[in-house]
This record gives structure tokens, C-alpha cells and sequence, in this order.
């Protein structure tokens, strides 16, 4: 629109526009243009307004604009309680299950000699997504709660239909023992591993037994003595704590049902509530929602010190119109030519909604990154990082445990082109190529979780064809098991590419020409080294990853002396096992190699190997 400087004056204004040149009927036009969003062609000297071309990334305006509201398919129903919990880490690591060999393993009853009290619908009228609105479905939130059978001694009372909730369903088999059926990833039949829900009326002192039972993975962390999560709202308010580990009693095992031809199993545990009807939730890993990412990033914002370095974009929108956020943090440039140095570093998470932990790692990620740490700014100063902290909102907001709203798994369609089924991978996959054609990207890393192997550890790629990259992409995870000794285990790190992941965010980015392309997984369950052998991980345990990646960031790329040393000490030590690895058919020819070489091939496979070495060495301090 076009003001003219005051009502008394209109006619004035339009007489003076009657005779000027074309030229200077744009520049007074200029003067009093009031938007941005028009910029000017030219037919001859005539100049031609249109809209000015929408940016593929745009910003988060002010915290005075508030985030969108979270949108779920419109088939969900959705409670409206606000669900929130505390942030709360136990004085001491929480120590894992000890079995004892007398854990019962309950066998499926079902709904016909049990009493369902908790039954939701599985929330896909049709075998594909339509269409999204905030809140859910527009009808009334109907009951799910039911007591067939009258007893006088009253009964849980469930509730999962919450954001990233998860649980279809509950069946009273005994006065205190509940069998419960998860629901499935939407769109799918598959994947089921994810659980978090509300429990209310219970009585404290009483042991009540949980079975889950169409879980689908044939092996589990419950089996190493893994516990599931619980969190009690009255222990928040009275005593200030959180999330807890708990449960006794707990075996994973084969059931004797099945679904499509596969096996099920069931995992099953008992508890005591600490407190009269209270409200209680109970999880696999400490939730992390897409509303706990939006206020965390409104913190971020609303810091003009963090605001200052740390710029929030919008990347894209998800299948179901989520914002999927993007995050550029550098320190300001004094020159472009300054900036124009600057190497990238490129972050990403939660691809898989279930893998909680990964979005904790993240925060400690950005909270080491934003602080004012001489590290963090040193760091800044260095590269430009980009981050996306959530991949996959969608799939987050419904409570899935491995796929996107598509029904298929994100982490395995980095090399699709169908924009509009993955936008939030076709997006990312396009932001790091244009970032590659800028400058060059030092390490990029995906954070997950790990559902079957304890401790930290990389997934790396190597290249066999180029002997000259030999062992380099094994630098950066072993820093990283010498920053943190008691939670990362170097032993559990692979660098093999697989033809079944091809199509992982790790393999893609390796080709793109990201030298050190890392999937860096967390257990849901904790550690078996050093003196935190045998304990949980913790929120704070998470986190203080993301810190040892900071760390192990910067010694990558300017080291001291002293790890160059102790780098240089185990580099030497692990080509001399590399180099001598043989697939050994007995115990006895194994034996008998290791004592020859030994006696006389050792020093000559160091001497021989030492300049791969010294390349090794070079390249990993860059």
C-alpha cells in the first residue's frame, strides 16, 4: 500500500503525480513503500511492482509471535490436560535389575476371560494419511475407560492419548495384574516398542504386575537388566523429584502369540506406587515432546545473548504442517571473507520419534554450545553449525516408535526424491548440499538410541577402495571413548556400510563428501564401564554427552600436545591389532599366529604401517 503523509494533503499528492518522469515516480515510491515484500522490474523506464520470492528458510519472527499450535491427523483424539514433568536427575546412578531366575513370564489372556478398562481405537480409519488439524479430531474426547466386570476394589484407570503417548489398550487379568497392548507405528502393523502412559487409583503399598504383550523385537535391554521409567506427579510436588527408575520381577521373553506369521513377546514387571491416588506415568525413556523442543527453543529466543549468535529458522513443514526447526549458531563475522572460512558442522536428531535419549543428547548439545563457556565460543568462532533438533515431529506427536506419518522409516529415504512424502529429509538432504558447495562440512552426525546394546558408540563409513582414508574415520569416535571413558565404548563402534543402509542419513552424507559421517546411538539402558559399570543412564548422563561431543569437536580439530600423544599412543596400538586381524577357523591356529607374530612379524607390520600412521595422525589435527 502507498500513505500519502496526511489526509490534508491527498490531493496535493495526486496532482504531483501527474507530470513527474518515470524515474522519479519510483523513487518516490521508495520513499513512502512501507513493505519489504516488493521489489521492482522494469519495462523500459516504467517500473513493474511483484511480490519478492518466498525463502526456502524463514524466520521465527519475535517471542511475541508464538509457535503454532501441534497438529495431529484428524482421525487422533487428544485429551486436553497439559501434560508436564519436572527435569530431576537421582543423587546416585540408578543401578540395573538383578535377576534372580524366578521372574514369572505370564502368558496373554485377552480381553474374553480378562476385563478390558482401557481400550482406544487405533486411530486409522484409513490405511494412509489425509489430513491434520491442531488438536486432534473436532469430536468430543469419548470414554476409554470401561469396567465390565463390578468389583468392589477399583481399578487402574489409564490414559495415554497425550502427546507421544503410547498404549492401545489394557486388560484387568487379576486384582492387581494388567496385560497391555501397545499400538503400533500409524499406518503400519509394525513397531512396537515405544510405551509412555498415565496411570491414576492406584493404592501404595499394593504390588500390581504389567505385561506387555505384542512386542516385537526378539531381544531387549529389559533381558541385561534394564528398568522401565516411572514418574509420580505427588513425589514431583512434595519432594521434587522426577523420573525414576523402577520395577522388580522383570523378564522379557517369548510369548505364545503371534501377528502376520511373526512371533510376539512380552515384557512384564511389577511395582509398588508410592502414594494413594495419586497420578503417575510410566515410560520406556524419558519423554521428550515436540511442545518440550518449542519451549525450549522460545528460551533460546527470548535470550537476547544467545539470540545474538543463534539464529532460529523454519526448515520446512512436515507431512502434517509441524515446523521442522533449523538452527545456524556461529559467532558474528567481522568480513565476509571471515565467514566465507569458517568449516561447518552439521547436527541432527530424533529421525526415530521413539529414540527419546537422542533428543536429550541434543540439548546438552546446544546448552554447551549457547553458553559462555571458552570452549563454546571458541567453537563458535570456528565453524558455523547447523542443527535440526527434531526430524520427525510427526512422529514424535503421535507416540510412534520408528516411522514418520507416511508409515515408512525416515532413516531409510535420504536418497528419495518424492518431496512431498519425506520434506523433512528432502529438505535436510538439500540443505547440506548447498552447504557443501559453500564450505566445507567437518563432521556431520546423527544422534539415536539403541534398544539392544548398552553404552555410547558411532556408526562411522570407510572406504576400502582408497587406501590413503584408511582408518581416519575412526579418529573422531575414539576421541570421543578417551573424553568419556565410563559411558562411550569405542569396542562398540562399526564402520561397515551395509547395503541395507544405503539409504541412512550417515551414508548419504558420506557421499554427498562428508568425510566423517557419524550416527552417534545412546543405549536406553546405561553402562557397563568403568565405575558407572552396571548403572541407568540419566537425563544428565544424556546431556553430558552432547557436552563430550562439543569437547571431542574442538580436540579434533585443535588438540594439545598431550592428546596428540595419547592419540598417537592408541592409534599405534590399534593398526598393530587392524592390520592382524584373521579370520581364524580353531583356537589352536589363532594361538599359534598370535605367538609368531609375536616373536617376529610384529615390529615389521609397524614399520610397514607406520606412514598410514603418520597421514592418519596429520589428517585428524587439520
Amino acid at each position: 500500500m502507498i500513505h500519502s503523509p496526511s489526509e490534508s494533503n491527498d490531493s496535493n499528492f495526486e496532482e504531483e503525480q501527474e507530470e513527474p518522469k518515470p524515474c522519479q515516480n519510483f523513487f518516490s515510491l521508495d520513499k513512502v513503500l512501507r513493505t519489504r515484500q516488493l521489489v521492482f522490474d522494469f519495462d523500459g523506464e516504467r517500473p513493474i511492482p511483484r511480490l519478492r520470492e518466498p525463502l526456502d528458510l524463514f524466520t521465527i519472527p519475535s517471542t511475541s509471535c508464538p509457535f503454532q499450535g501441534v497438529r495431529w491427523p484428524i482421525e487422533c483424539e487428544v485429551i486436553r490436560d497439559k501434560i508436564q514433568h519436572i527435569e530431576w536427575d537421582p543423587s546416585e546412578p540408578e543401578p540395573f535389575y538383578q535377576p534372580t531366575g524366578d521372574e514369572q513370564a505370564p502368558m496373554p489372556v485377552g480381553g474374553v476371560r480378562g476385563n478390558t478398562v482401557y481400550r482406544i481405537d487405533p486411530a486409522t480409519k484409513s490405511s494412509y494419511f489425509t489430513y491434520s488439524r491442531v488438536g486432534g479430531s473436532r469430536g468430543p474426547i469419548k470414554s476409554a475407560t470401561s469396567c465390565a466386570n463390578h468389583q468392589e476394589e477399583p481399578t487402574l484407570a489409564f490414559e495415554s492419548r497425550f502427546e507421544s503417548g503410547n498404549l492401545r489398550k489394557a486388560v484387568q487379568v487379576g486384582q492387581y495384574d494388567y496385560e497391555l497392548t501397545l499400538r503400533t507405528d500409524l499406518y503400519t502393523t509394525k513397531h512396537t516398542q515405544w510405551f509412555y502412559f498415565r496411570v491414576r487409583n492406584m493404592r501404595a503399598g499394593v504390588t500390581y504386575r504389567f505385561t506387555i504383550i505384542n512386542l516385537m523385537k526378539a531381544s531387549s535391554l529389559y533381558s541385561a537388566g534394564m528398568r522401565p521409567l516411572l514418574y509420580s506427579e505427588h513425589a514431583a510436588w512434595l519432594k521434587g523429584e522426577g523420573w525414576q527408575r523402577t520395577g522388580a520381577n522383570i523378564r522379557y521373553y517369548r510369548n505364545n502369540t503371534e501377528q502376520d506369521g511373526k512371533a510376539l513377546y512380552s515384557l512384564t514387571w511389577t511395582l509398588e506406587f508410592p502414594f494413594d491416588g495419586d497420578t503417575c506415568y510410566l515410560a520406556h525413556c524419558y519423554p521428550y515432546t515436540y511442545s518440550n523442543l518449542q519451549h525450549y527453543l522460545r528460551e533460546i529466543i527470548s535470550d537476547p545473548v544467545r539470540a545474538a549468535y543463534c539464529k532460529l529458522r523454519v526448515l520446512c513443514r512436515s507431512l502434517a504442517g509441524n515446523a521442522v526447526y533449523v538452527l545456524t549458531v556461529t559467532a558474528p563475522s567481522s568480513s565476509l571473507a571471515e565467514r566465507k572460512a569458517k568449516r561447518a558442522v552439521v547436527v541432527t536428531a530424533r529421525v526415530h520419534p521413539g529414540e527419546t535419549n537422542s533428543s536429550w543428547m541434543m540439548q546438552g548439545f546446544l546448552e554447551f554450545l549457547l553458553s559462555d563457556l571458552p570452549d563454546a565460543r571458541l567453537l563458535r568462532e570456528i565453524f558455523i553449525f547447523k542443527i535440526i533438533p527434531m526430524l520427525n515431529p510427526d512422529g514424535v506427536v503421535v507416540g510412534n516408535y520408528r516411522c514418520s506419518l507416511t508409515g515408512r522409516d525416515l532413516n531409510r529415504n535420504y536418497r528419495s526424491l518424492l518431496h512431498d512424502s519425506f520434506p523433512c529429509i528432502w529438505y535436510t538432504r538439500n540443505m547440506v548440499k548447498r552447504l557443501l558447495a559453500e564450505r566445507e562440512v567437518v563432521v556431520y552426525c546423527d544422534f539415536h538410541g539403541h534398544s539392544r546394546k548398552n553404552n555410547v558408540f558411532m556408526y562411522g563409513c570407510s572406504d576400502r577402495k582408497d587406501a590413503s582414508q584408511c582408518l581416519q574415520e575412526r579418529v573422531f569416535p575414539l576421541m570421543m571413548s578417551k573424553n568419556s571413558t565410563a559411558k562411550f565404548s569405542f569396542r562398540s563402534c562399526k564402520f561397515k556400510m551395509h547395503k541395507s543402509k544405503e539409504g541412512t542419513g550417515r551414508i548419504v552424507m558420506w557421499r554427498l563428501g562428508i568425510r566423517n559421517s557419524y550416527t552417534m546411538e545412546s543405549t536406553f539402558g546405561g553402562s557397563t564401564l568403568g565405575d558407572r559399570k552396571g548403572t541407568h543412564f540419566s537425563t544428565r548422563d544424556l546431556k553430558s554427552m552432547g557436552y563430550c561431543f562439543c569437547d571431542t569437536l574442538l580436540d579434533f580439530c585443535d588438540p594439545d600436545p598431550a592428546k596428540v600423544a595419547c592419540l598417537w599412543n592408541l592409534l599405534l596400538l590399534f593398526l598393530f591389532i587392524f592390520f592382524n586381524k584373521k579370520h581364524l577357523r580353531s583356537r589352536k591356529e589363532r594361538n599359534r599366529l598370535r605367538q609368531e607374530r609375536v616373536q617376529s612379524t610384529g615390529p615389521k607390520i609397524i614399520q610397514r604401517n607406520i606412514k598410514h600412521l603418520v597421514d592418519l595422525t596429520k589428517y585428524a589435527f587439520l
